[in-house]
């Protein structure tokens, strides 16, 4: 069975939880890394660890959210290892699998409505990476983040 973690601030509590449901029942185990209620925090107390756990390999997949899905982005890219990708279709999420190996999807729950995050989801979850010229690119990108 396949594990995913799974986070939000208070602005995408209510997606991240659509969205480990819609995991949960198709035979995912979904690690829920907070937040579950809805007073306002601070994204990266939430982004942080499920970006730490993708950097030193704990975890091979995570969903983040946010209100627009911008900040959760920007903080999980800072992490060594992390290609988080912040989509809001679902040919983007399936493109950011196949050609760029997105470890983390960013998703912006004040943007993006349940039934296509769902499909987002489904297709970044389906989809693989082709490797080949786009390995190239990946390693590219690694020696940037070592210097």
């Amino acid at each position: 069975m396949e594990k995913i973690a799974i986070a939000s601030d208070h602005a995408g509590r209510e997606l991240k939880d659509d969205l480990k449901d819609f995991l949960v029942a198709n035979g995912v185990e979904v690690v829920d890394m907070g937040v579950n209620n809805n007073d306002s925090v601070d994204y990266p107390d939430y982004g942080s660890p499920v970006a730490e756990r993708g950097s030193k390999g704990e975890m091979e997949r995570a969903i983040l959210v946010c209100g627009t899905g911008v900040g959760m982005s920007i903080l999980a890219n800072k992490f060594k290892g992390v290609r988080a990708a912040l989509v809001s279709d679902v040919l983007t999420a399936r493109m950011s699998k196949e050609h760029n190996n997105a470890n983390i999807l960013v998703i912006g729950g004040r943007i993006v409505g349940k039934g296509l995050a769902r499909e987002m989801v489904k297709a970044w979850m389906e989809a693989r990476f082709e490797g080949g010229r786009h390995q190239k690119r990946l390693d590219k990108i690694a020696a940037i983040e070592s210097r």
